[in-house]
């Protein structure tokens, strides 16, 4: 004997008159902090081609002057200068929603405001992941390529190129392996990093580290201790401050307190997370100082509509900058080249 269900709805019956229930509720299923982007100084561009100028002091001297003796030699103060630069690039994202479907009701909602405010957020993440990135700049040559700016990833990888030698981040300030998502990273690695940076700017203050997951999981750990000296992996111990007051344990660790500054720590978006070595891992981060990186916006980010030519209402978010690494002995890498 049959009866009513609401599994049929292919055939005559109950089913096909049941309600739909679907909520006002839209949920974004992507990251969208672009912490590196924020954390930047943001200037003024007007040129395709950004460039600044770098200058280092010379040792200190210890060399005492002779009594009576004459300036019989002179010194350019400006030889050790050079000038970096960076390329302008481009990013946009389109935008369109039909006639139809502008005037019809529906949930999230799904109209041309929203559209436009989603495509700025995915413009967001698109600068974020390019500056975050690992490739050298391009220059547009009218047959196919597009100006490109040089990542941080490139700026920090202390090979030869682009920046004298004299100003490129020194070896003690990049750590690589092929599993920095591992406890092959230690707490040694980490402070030995931040005191090269120490060594190169003599500054405490403002580094962050922007670490992707596996990192970070890693650098919490670090508060781990095992018995008689052993590892926490091995001892599987965790020693933390607990406060009686309170009913929480707090495991993560949002600031790191070394002999040479606070390093604030921060999450990566993982779907902006430089490529290292080829390959995608959770390994990585950055070690910078807010102070001396920038954003240089030769076009502001903004939305343009165009013409509705019948089909319904369009457009395109866009913007052009270029990142300014002022001093690539400031910052530091972990590579995870795995």
């Amino acid at each position: 004997m049959s009866f009513s269900n609401t599994f049929d709805t292919t055939n005559t019956g109950s089913g096909v008159s049941n309600r739909e229930d679907l909520t006002d509720v839209l949920t974004i299923l992507a990251p969208e902090e672009t912490p590196i982007l924020s954390s930047a100084n943001k200037q003024r561009a007007s040129a395709t081609f950004v460039e600044w100028t770098v200058d280092s002091l010379s040792a200190p001297s210890t060399t005492g002057i002779s009594e009576g003796a004459d300036v019989t030699a002179f010194t350019d103060q400006f030889a050790g200068r050079a000038k970096l630069g960076n390329r302008v690039q481009k990013f946009r994202r389109d935008y369109m929603v039909s006639d139809l479907q502008e005037a019809v009701d529906s949930v999230g909602p799904a109209k041309i405001a929203q559209a436009e405010a989603k495509a700025i957020r995915e413009l967001k993440r698109d600068v974020e992941a390019t500056i975050a990135g690992t490739q050298d700049l391009a220059t547009e040559d009218g047959a196919g390529t597009a100006n490109r700016l040089r990542g941080l990833g490139d700026w920090l990888d202390g090979a030869a190129g682009s920046v004298p030698a004299a100003f490129q981040t020194p070896a003690a300030s990049i750590y690589t392996t092929a599993e920095a998502n591992t406890t092959a990273f230690t707490e040694s690695a980490l402070n030995d990093i931040i005191t090269s940076i120490f060594a190169e700017t003599g500054t405490t203050n403002n580094l962050m580290l922007v670490a992707d997951t596996g990192l970070r999981r890693v650098i919490a750990d670090f508060a781990r201790f095992g018995a008689a000296g052993t590892a926490a992996s091995e001892a599987g111990v965790r020693s933390v401050n607990y406060d009686g007051n309170s009913g929480s344990i707090k495991l993560s660790v949002d600031l790191y307190e070394s002999d040479h500054g606070v390093v604030s720590i921060v999450n990566q978006n993982p779907d902006c997370a430089p490529n290292f070595g080829g390959n995608s891992t959770t390994g990585s981060g950055y070690v910078v100082n807010p102070e001396y990186y920038g954003i240089h916006e030769l076009i502001p980010m903004g939305s343009t509509r165009l013409p509705n030519l019948g089909g319904g209402e369009r457009g395109f978010v866009d913007c052009a900058l270029t990142l300014g690494v002022y001093h690539p002995g400031a910052h530091g890498v972990i590579q995870d080249v795995t």
